[in-house]
């Protein structure tokens, strides 16, 4: 911006000067150095209060003008310069644009005009424009923090209730205050969609209910029945058959029991009961529950947690879900298993970890589907969604899943929520 400031200046002052020397020109045409001289002199005393002129003879001698000596840098007969001089009267040398001219008599004409005020003014204009901008970002920056916070203002309680319900509450609403704007609309359309959501739970929740009483009454009657036909059964080869249908009726009975705990988990059912819980007694109670198992199947169960730790959390899914990862460790590992827990300071890593061939990295997400099985568990009994239920209630407590390699062996860590 100044560069080009700069040059406009400079341009309409050459072209100010140009004219002036031509019209000094014409003079030494018609009178020569006398006549010429003579035009300079009227037009210092009729416009000299911006022009700059000398004529001086070919020794170097002043004739005319308002400026006393010849400038040093400047060379008649080259291009127009910017120059710093004194004119005649003057206290303070002034920047000017001139040009020089030789006449054929060895005279010199300097031609000229003085831009020190124009270009003051310019950088006036330019402090200016430079101030008002950092005032005007300032202003903006103060509007924007100001906005910004406005907006917060408005939306924390929107975050807020999301949060909330994020958390397992669906009986929060954001509160609403009347208003006609954007944040009103979007508040109303999010308690709309809240009521939506939580009607669902509700109905999802008398499904699985009702879905599960519906199931288990035909295959308790159905037990009732195998019993009845196991007691009648004429030879042992019968009673065989009846003890194997009693056993996928038990194994079809624990399927609907999972598969329904999994959907109510992924739903967000049972945060209700949530309360406090000692990571380190389950550990204990899961560990002298299962130490029997264990020395039939040749291995064995440690517990390695040193500080108490309490979560929130639902017992019953809990225990449930790190029952179902000792058992897996139990039927797929060797060695000891090894129970332990540590605090972070947002969550709660529980592990349990075996000493066995663990799982392939590539085979880690198949083994978290439903009824994912891999070949390893194709020979145990079993649906494949006993990862399935663990992963869903770590989701229901705020954390995650996840299977490691221990070196050797597998090691699978619930995280939840602190």
């Amino acid at each position: 911006m100044r560069e080009i400031t700069r040059e406009q200046i400079t341009a309409a002052a050459g072209k100010a000067a140009e004219r002036v020397r031509h019209g000094l020109l014409e003079s030494y045409r018609h009178g020569g150095a006398a006549a010429a001289g003579a035009e300079v002199s009227r037009l210092v005393r009729v416009r000299g209060a911006q022009l700059v002129l000398l004529l001086v003879d070919r020794d170097g001698r002043f004739l005319a003008g308002n400026v006393a000596d010849w400038p040093p840098t400047v060379t008649a007969g080259g291009e127009p310069t910017t120059i710093e001089i004194f004119r005649i009267d003057r206290d303070l040398s002034e920047r000017m644009r001139v040009i020089a001219t030789r006449f054929p008599d060895g005279s010199r004409l300097l031609t000229g005009h003085v831009i020190e005020s124009e270009l003051r003014f310019a950088r006036a204009m330019e402090e200016a424009m430079l101030l008002a901008m950092a005032v005007a970002l300032i202003f903006a920056g103060l509007a924007g923090v100001i906005a910004a916070r406005m907006i917060e203002q408005r939306l924390g309680r929107t975050v807020a209730t999301a949060d909330a319900v994020a958390a397992g509450d669906l009986t929060r609403r954001v509160p609403l205050r009347g208003g006609n704007d954007a944040f009103e609309a979007l508040a109303a359309a999010i308690n709309a969609m809240l009521d939506r959501i939580a009607a669902l739970v509700g109905e999802l929740k008398v499904a699985t209910d009702g879905l599960a009483h519906d199931l288990r009454a035909p295959l308790t009657r159905l037990r009732a029945t195998l019993e009845r036909a196991l007691a009648a059964a004429p030879d042992e080869a019968g009673r065989t058959m009846i003890l194997r249908a009693m056993e996928e009726g038990e194994r079809l009975l624990a399927m609907l029991d999972t598969a329904l705990r999994i959907t109510r988990a992924e739903a967000g059912l049972g945060r209700e009961a949530f309360g406090e819980v000692d990571v380190g007694a389950m550990l204990v109670d899961l560990a002298d529950m299962f130490g029997p198992l264990a020395e039939d199947r040749g291995k064995s169960i440690a517990v390695d947690i040193a500080p108490p730790i309490t979560i929130n959390a639902n017992r019953e899914m809990l225990g449930q879900s790190l029952a179902n990862l000792i058992d897996n460790a139990l039927k797929y590992g060797a060695g000891t298993i090894t129970l332990s827990a540590v605090a972070h300071p947002h969550e709660v890593a529980i592990s349990v970890a075996d000493e066995g061939v663990g799982i392939p990295p590539a085979a880690r997400h198949d083994a978290l589907k439903r009824f994912g099985r891999l070949d390893a568990a194709r020979h145990e009994g079993g649906a494949g969604l006993g990862l399935s239920l663990v992963a869903a209630v770590a989701h229901l407590h705020g954390g995650t899943l996840t299977l490691g390699d221990n070196a050797p062996g597998l090691i699978a860590t619930m995280t939840i929520a602190a």
